[in-house]
């Protein structure tokens, strides 16, 4: 933040606060913010400032002799912060268990939205994006002597800045979005974990070995250290549920379908954690057609839960339909009684890993409907995008629940 010192020194020359602050900037250390204005309406409950060791014990308070104070938020993705080693005082802090996160959040949405000309820009577009993941929000005064030992840590803990002159800053201080509607540094960079990074490129890579390029304009995905996957009780429930959804959508039309209670009599865990789209088709009568169809091709959401349950030892290339038997439907009455206690999800990294190749997959797919173009050789439509469906309930994207689902590219 080196840059930035001397802006913060122009601004805060005699120590004083600057002649006006943006109306929806967020509260100074130790007070609550009103998410519709990001002002300051009060003082925060004791526990909202952090003591912890990690956070205060080897650093002392700063003096006056350490340079003049400025205030800094800093908006992290990463659900475990690293220690606080810079010179800091106070630190108001709130995380996903405080209810007045989201509510803040969404209004640092709607100041970046507001920005400028408003107009959707790639920029603006992964802001918002990483405002939408941000697991713990800091407030706190800094020296402007300790604000490059800050930008090591805010870039380990995957932090957008947030500086009283209302500019949006990458770790390092240069600015992505400026309070007045100027232009960007070209060098900021929206912020992402180095093992998002890495995971791009031997995505990229692995792709180019099939003839499929990506361009690398394409971000990364959020890392392991961002990532809250769902429970695995979670995951078999959902999968036991998809499993009879889809079977009966396949089998609806036929002369014998099978009845709802057998079906849930092969798949137990399932049966009370249908959402309201499939508890409406499973109860129907005679179920929409088209819905039937749609859900038919939940069929290949299941390989990617049960892979993730290592209930099957692989996860093959979404090149062509799956034609190993799904092991839910193998087991008997006996192994699946026994699944729920057993039952435990992969390495973060390894679903991160298949996460990240459907997302560039998927992108290639809707390219080419851009273009006009018929979809690329070794990759089949509907595989990859139910599958990155998949995926991203899994990772919890958006917080989203199963019938509300996005995959955007």
């Amino acid at each position: 933040m080196k840059d930035l010192l001397s802006r913060l020194k122009s601004m805060f020359g005699g120590g004083a606060e600057p002649a006006e602050r943006p109306a929806a900037a967020p509260a100074a250390a130790g007070t609550r913010i009103d998410p519709s204005v990001g002002g300051p309406v009060g003082a925060a409950p004791d526990a909202r400032v952090d003591t912890a060791a990690n956070a205060r014990a080897s650093t002392p308070e700063p003096s006056a002799a350490s340079g003049e104070m400025v205030l800094v938020n800093a908006y992290c993705t990463v659900g475990i912060l690293p220690p606080m080693t810079f010179p800091h005082g106070d630190v108001a802090r709130r995380d996903l268990s405080d209810p007045e996160l989201a509510p803040h959040l969404e209004g640092f949405v709607g100041y970046i939205s507001s920005r400028g000309d408003g107009q959707m820009t790639s920029t603006r577009y992964h802001l918002i994006r990483h405002v939408q993941r941000v697991q713990q929000h800091l407030s706190m005064q800094i020296p402007t002597t300790g604000l490059d030992a800050f930008a090591d840590w805010a870039l380990s803990a995957n932090a957008l800045v947030f500086l009283p002159d209302g500019d949006i800053r990458d770790p390092f201080g240069r600015v992505l979005m400026d309070a007045a509607g100027g232009p960007p540094d070209p060098e900021a960079i929206v912020p992402y974990p180095q093992d998002s990074w890495e995971r791009k490129a031997r995505t990229e890579a692995q792709l180019a070995t099939r003839g499929l390029r990506v361009p690398a304009h394409l971000p990364p995905l959020p890392g392991e250290a961002e990532t809250r996957l769902r429970s695995p009780d979670e995951v078999l429930g959902r999968v036991s549920a998809l499993c009879a959804v889809a079977f009966r959508a396949k089998t609806v039309y036929s002369d014998d379908p099978i009845a709802v209670g057998e079906l849930f009599s092969r798949l137990p865990h399932g049966s009370d954690r249908l959402t309201p789209v499939e508890a409406a088709f499973m109860a129907a009568a005679t179920p929409d057609q088209d819905t039937a169809v749609e859900l038919s091709w939940r069929f290949e959401c299941v390989p990617v839960l049960e892979w993730a349950l290592g209930l099957r030892e692989d996860l093959p290339f979404p090149d062509g339909l799956v034609d190993a038997p799904l092991a839910l439907l193998e087991m008997s009455p006996e192994q699946m009684a026994e699944l729920p206690p057993k039952v435990q999800l992969r390495p973060t990294s390894e679903i991160l890993d298949a996460l990240d190749l459907h997302y560039r997959a998927h992108w290639l797919m809707r390219q080419s409907r851009v273009d006009n173009a018929p979809p690329p050789q070794g990759l089949v439509p509907g595989i990859v995008a139910e599958r990155h469906y998949a995926f991203n309930w899994l990772v919890r994207f958006e917080d989203a629940e199963w019938d509300q689902v996005d995959t955007p590219t």
